[in-house]
């Protein structure tokens, strides 16, 4: 009864208190609906930042990697405080300068408007096939691993995942669709302190367990019995992250997920101004730092207490089986409310995203090119609805076999070299054209399609007889391969066709663009803590 209270008292929480924030807010413009009226502050976007980005598939994913390899892994994390630098300093800056609502719509002022309707179709394809609907497929399987939703409801667990996927969609939703980015951020930035408070509480308890009340004996104990699963240059057979990955398609990845997409830039767009979007992308970026302490290290702990138990087929368990073992009764409502919110938050920010790029790059460019403010955000709306409506259906059939961490990490890769190479190109280039741009961002995909996936077990048969090894070749190496072709592709169309260059700039510029003044610094200290960690683990 008590984690039943506990559950409905902290989800309700947060509800009130995004109700009472966006209550008297007016939804009658693009910026208000999509971009919190450009009202956000530094640790709403940081809130909000972390929450978009991480959800039951980190938690339990990365911990079961963890549990089966190394903890290599965490470079999914760790790497991306760089990327966020980046972020901060050199494209945040542009991207309020311009004004920009959406990432394509800078592409439209660069190149032209069909670049933009390509790039919004692939965004927009992405979200819906391998994020809105995994995001909710992954938080029922793992409320029902960690909590036994079915057997405590007395119904079969295909029924159990219907009933969840269900509830979380609607109340996810809810936020999207009537509160707009404003009330999206508030949810996240709440439930990001839940997810942080529980999060590091299964470690601290599970090293607590093993030190006998000492979390310090019990890191010891943890370290020194399986030090092989500290080395975080992924230094075995096969390795599931190898460091290699870290030079090639590592930074592709990062580049693209935390510089240029749109689900988590819009956060840092709706920015009051620049010193706060920079905080508040800086702040994010020290929490990734944190991150692998929650979504990484209680893998390890939970392979030195179970792995006599379970092995690495199942280490999917490890984690629901850490927290059974070491969360005290009464805190387990409060545990499952943290995982339904982190479900909400990252469910509810893309489906924010998917409604704003479809009314700006599809209904005003399409079907109403005149619309009124109020009616963008009534597209929106209607945009959210049909989305999480589809999501919804398609989650329970999605296959859950293998690496789900990896799974979404390969459907994403599709797009994301090709996509950042016509966008870098746009930025740091004169010469690229939009005819270059279009037949890139067509083609990339398509190429990364039949090197991974159509025929990528005879691409992996040639790579290994070309470096003489058995080693699978990594799915990164071929996203850094991709975006390689892709560039040289920019590169010789626009050469072969060559046209004048003429950026269009939106005349009003919307918020205040002094820099913070610690941005370089803080920027520095988030490096040098990276690269410490590293050095440190790969002794």
């Amino acid at each position: 009864m008590l984690a039943v209270t506990s559950f409905i008292g902290f989800t309700g929480l947060v509800a009130l208190i995004s109700y009472l924030k966006t209550r008297d807010d007016h939804m009658n413009s693009s910026d208000d609906y999509f971009l919190a009226g450009r009202s956000l502050t530094a640790w709403v976007i940081a809130g909000s930042l972390i929450l978009t980005n991480l959800s039951t598939e980190h938690m339990i994913g990365l911990n079961a990697d963890a549990f089966a390899h190394t903890i290599a892994v965490m470079a999914w994390e760790t790497t991306a405080a760089l990327a966020m630098v980046l972020t901060a300093l050199y494209f945040l800056p542009r991207y309020l300068q311009r004004g920009l609502t959406t990432i394509p719509e800078f592409l439209s002022l660069r190149f032209d408007q069909s670049t933009r309707v390509i790039a919004t179709l692939l965004f927009l394809f992405s979200y819906v096939v391998a994020i809105l609907p995994v995001v909710l497929l992954f938080g029922a399987a793992g409320l029902e691993s960690l909590f036994n939703v079915s057997e405590n409801l007395g119904i079969d667990r295909q029924t159990a995942r219907w009933l969840m996927v269900w509830s979380i969609g609607s109340l996810g939703s809810l936020y999207a669709i009537f509160g707009g980015l404003k009330a999206v951020a508030i949810s996240d930035t709440i439930n990001g302190i839940g997810f942080l408070i529980a999060g590091l509480l299964i470690p601290l308890l599970g090293l607590m367990f093993v030190g006998d009340g000492n979390p310090i004996n019990g890191w010891n104990t943890v370290y020194t019995a399986v030090p092989e699963k500290f080395d975080i240059t992924g230094d075995e057979p096969g390795s599931f992250l190898p460091i290699g990955v870290l030079f090639t398609g590592m930074i592709v990845n990062q580049i693209f997920f935390w510089c240029t997409n749109q689900s988590i830039i819009q956060r840092a767009l709706g920015a009051k101004n620049l010193k706060e979007g920079q905080k508040g992308v800086l702040i994010a970026a020290g929490f990734k730092i944190l991150g692998p302490v929650i979504i990484v290290l209680p893998g390890v702990i939970a392979f030195y207490m179970f792995r006599s138990e379970i092995g690495q087929e199942d280490a999917m368990l490890a984690y629901p089986m850490l927290v059974k073992e070491v969360l005290p009764e009464p805190l387990v409502g409060f545990f499952a409310a943290v995982m339904v919110g982190a479900v909400l938050s990252t469910f509810n920010s893309v489906l924010n995203s998917s409604a704003t790029l479809f009314s700006q790059g599809i209904y005003q460019i399409f079907m109403n090119k005149d619309a009124s403010g109020k009616e963008v955000v009534l597209s929106g709306r209607v945009c959210s609805i049909v989305l999480a409506i589809a999501a919804m259906i398609a989650a329970p059939m999605i296959d859950t076999e293998g690496s789900l961490y990896n799974y979404l990490q390969k459907i994403n890769a599709t797009f994301f070299g090709p996509m950042l190479a016509v966008i870098l190109f746009g930025f740091l280039t004169k010469t690229a054209t939009a005819r270059a741009a279009k037949i890139a961002m067509i083609t990339g995909p398509a190429i990364f399609y039949l090197f991974v996936f159509a025929f990528g077990e005879e691409v992996q048969n040639f790579a290994k007889s070309m470096f003489n090894t058995n080693d699978e070749i990594h799915f990164l190496h071929f996203l850094a391969l991709v975006f390689l072709i892709t560039s040289t592709l920019v590169y010789i169309v626009s050469k072969i066709w060559p046209e004048e260059y003429v950026e269009r700039v939106n005349q009003v510029v919307k918020v205040d663009l002094e820099p913070w003044k610690h941005a370089k610094l803080v920027s520095i200290i988030i490096c040098l803590i990276v690269f410490a960690v590293y050095y440190g683990f790969s002794q």
